[in-house]
């Protein structure tokens, strides 16, 4: 399979920075409410998230299942955000909602993604542009063959063995 490559119009939200705590209400096993606090995606990330999937061309949702390469030009409209592509990665991936079947919970595919979870990234390049009128993340990902990530992985076992 060839390179998958599109582009996602607007300025990513960085994930790590924007955190929000919110207080999460669940039933204990004595059937009380309880609650604990949790860490969400900011409403700016998330929104970005909605706007990106909606951009990302049909054909481009194979849910490739091998491990893949991803470059990323994140193009922001000014200096300030730190580079930080996970939100993009994130994007990429497939999305599941849980459903109750059989009065048991299940996932449930939404929406394919480009591949079908973000841990199947085995290499990416990530790189900061500035463009003030068009910001964008011109996105490429491809599947690594078997052959590439044996390369890799001893290359990675070589660089461990230096002193």
């Amino acid at each position: 399979m060839n390179a998958i490559a599109f582009t996602i119009l607007g300025e990513p939200a960085g994930k790590a920075n924007s955190r929000e705590i919110v207080s999460r209400r669940y039933r204990d096993d004595a059937n009380r409410i309880r609650s604990r606090p949790m860490s969400i995606k900011s409403d700016k990330a998330r929104a970005y998230e909605r706007y990106a999937l909606r951009q990302i061309p049909p054909l481009c949702r194979v849910q490739l299942s091998g491990p893949v390469r991803v470059t990323l030009r994140i193009f922001y409209a000014s200096e300030r955000p730190d580079l930080d592509e996970s939100v993009i990665l994130d994007v990429l991936q497939n999305r599941y909602a849980r459903v109750k079947a059989g009065g048991a919970s299940v996932r449930e595919l939404l929406q394919a993604g480009v591949y079908r979870n973000d841990r199947q990234v085995r290499e990416k390049h990530v790189y900061h542009g500035i463009d003030r009128t068009n910001p964008r993340t011109e996105v490429v990902v491809e599947p690594l063959a078997a052959q590439q990530c044996v390369l890799s992985f001893a290359h990675a076992l070589s660089m461990e063995a230096m002193p």
